[in-house]
């Protein structure tokens, strides 16, 4: 009995997007990409469904019209955070509101005295990092949820390893405060 064949990988099928536009080899692209594109919008976005939704969706229209662009130095993944993390920074610039927050949760009410406490600590920690700047949430999330060297988050990023740390770092020490006040 045959063995199934092997799915192609990433540089397959960016060779048949560029040589071919075989648009299904994109929607390959995107399929395998998505979930981790849209996580690290959802975080940066601080938890915002919708917003990170858009940004996806911009990030991989982006991608597509810049595929010749991509010289294959850096991991597709790596080379798609970049764009999602432009692609939010852009967002964020030229939004004057304050940075997003979950949904706040009154201390007395019936939901909050239901709700397990993983789901309490988890709200904590999205308004943490809601309250970060956008460099030091992206460099956390980049590292920490998405499992990023802090050499592969610099690319993203767009700045040097030494910075990256110094993002990461400040980022910490500011969660840590914040949640130390947390009753």
């Amino acid at each position: 009995m045959a063995s199934p064949p092997e799915a192609p990988t990433d540089a397959e099928l960016i060779t048949r997007v560029l040589v071919r536009d075989d648009r299904r080899a994109f929607g390959e692209l995107v399929a395998r990409h998505q979930s981790a594109v849209r996580g690290l919008l959802r975080r940066l976005s601080g938890g915002d469904v919708a917003q990170a939704d858009d940004l996806a969706q911009e990030t991989f229209l982006r991608a597509y019209r810049g595929l010749r662009g991509y010289r294959g130095g850096a991991k597709f993944s790596s080379w798609l955070y970049r764009i999602a993390c432009n692609v939010f920074f852009s967002r964020d610039r030229g939004s004057r509101d304050a940075p997003p927050e979950p949904p706040a949760l009154e201390a007395g009410s019936t939901e909050v005295a239901l709700l397990p406490d993983l789901i309490l600590e988890r709200h904590d920690l999205e308004k943490a990092l809601a309250s970060l700047k956008p460099r030091e949430r992206a460099a956390l999330v980049l590292t920490y949820a998405n499992e990023l060297t802090h050499e592969e988050a610099a690319v993203v990023l767009d700045c040097p390893v030494g910075t990256l740390k110094t993002h990461v770092a400040r980022a910490k020490e500011k969660l840590r405060r914040q949640l130390e006040e947390v009753p």
